[in-house]
């Protein structure tokens, strides 16, 4: 069966202008894919770019070689050459991201964030409602804030909304960045069942995961990033 994402030969690297043009490598000839209801989890030590690969699956960083696929129905696109229309129709229709940080419009209640993402996917906007509302429900996020916006909020209750947000669509490829890092242990667990639910849907997952209970828990395979280290550090 062919993988939702195919990252082949990828290299990234930082041009530091500021610092007279320095290159500053961070991975490279990265190779792996994933496969609809799997759940692939970078490990590797702080630095060692996992954030970077994940970023530049999601377009927010380009590459300087490789490719990176990812299916779309009958499609393929390669977001290391596509065109921005095409990266912003991936995120819309395939990708999701949840990131450690919830950044969202301000004064926009967090029941009308999670509802927009499942507009997003095709929901009607009731539908979207309930299906924001069930969410944030089962991430124990008290009704009585559904109404506010997330900037009052405290750190674990916008991750909370930021993880709503993030399974509010119907993506085929969920790429998580640290989602779990500010939970407390009930919330983890609902994390954790609500990633086996849409892999068992047939979602396909990667993510970084530091809390080593929640990644051997949710992980299929774990891929250690220091293979990918750049070849002068290896040589080193």
């Amino acid at each position: 069966m062919q993988p939702v994402l195919s990252v082949s030969g990828v290299d990234k690297a930082f041009h530091l202008h500021l610092h007279g043009g320095k290159h500053l490598p961070v991975v490279e000839k990265v190779d792996f894919a994933v496969q609809a209801g799997e759940c692939v989890v970078l490990g590797g030590p702080s630095g060692a770019g996992k954030s970077s690969i994940l970023k530049a699956i999601y377009g927010n960083y380009t590459v300087q070689a490789g490719s990176i696929l990812v299916r779309r129905d009958d499609a393929i696109v390669d977001v290391a050459t596509a065109e921005p229309a095409a990266i912003v129709a991936l995120r819309r229709h395939v990708m999701g991201y949840v990131s450690q940080f919830l950044r969202v419009i301000p004064r926009v209640p967090a029941l009308d964030i999670v509802a927009e993402a499942a507009r997003e996917a095709g929901l009607a906007p009731d539908a979207s409602r309930r299906r924001a509302s069930k969410l944030l429900t089962r991430l124990n996020l008290p009704e009585r804030l559904w109404a506010l916006p997330p900037a009052t909020f405290s750190g674990g209750e916008q991750q909370r909304v930021n993880i709503a947000r993030g399974f509010a669509g119907e993506h085929r490829l969920l790429i998580l960045d640290e989602p779990t890092a500010s939970l407390d242990a009930i919330n983890r667990e609902a994390v954790i069942e609500l990633i086996a639910e849409r892999k068992a849907q047939g979602a396909a997952f990667l993510g970084i995961f530091h809390d080593i209970d929640v990644r051997d828990r949710v992980a299929d395979r774990i891929i250690d990033v220091t293979r990918f280290a750049p070849h002068s550090e290896r040589a080193a």
